[in-house]
């Protein structure tokens, strides 16, 4: 995590019925791109949409929240599904 104060939208395309969590400590471009990475590593992931200013990622795919949760956390973050 960093103390970066940055807080713009880094999603990319919108995520079309995909699953939203809440992810604490995601402050600037650097840790969105941090998260968005590791989920996407996520086997059945198929896509990503990080919006900072909310601290939000919506996920797609057939990956499990355990394998979500466990990417976010690892990065660093702590996740909660809304």
């Amino acid at each position: 995590m960093c103390s970066c104060e940055t807080t713009a939208d880094t999603g990319g395309t919108p995520v079309a019925d995909g699953r939203s969590y809440l992810v604490a400590g995601m402050s600037c471009q650097p840790c969105a791109t941090k998260v968005r990475t590791a989920v996407m590593a996520v086997p059945g992931v198929t896509q990503v949409s990080v919006d900072l200013a909310a601290g939000r990622i919506t996920v797609a795919g057939t990956a499990v929240d355990s394998a979500i949760h466990a990417a976010v956390t690892d990065a660093g973050y702590t996740v909660s599904k809304l």
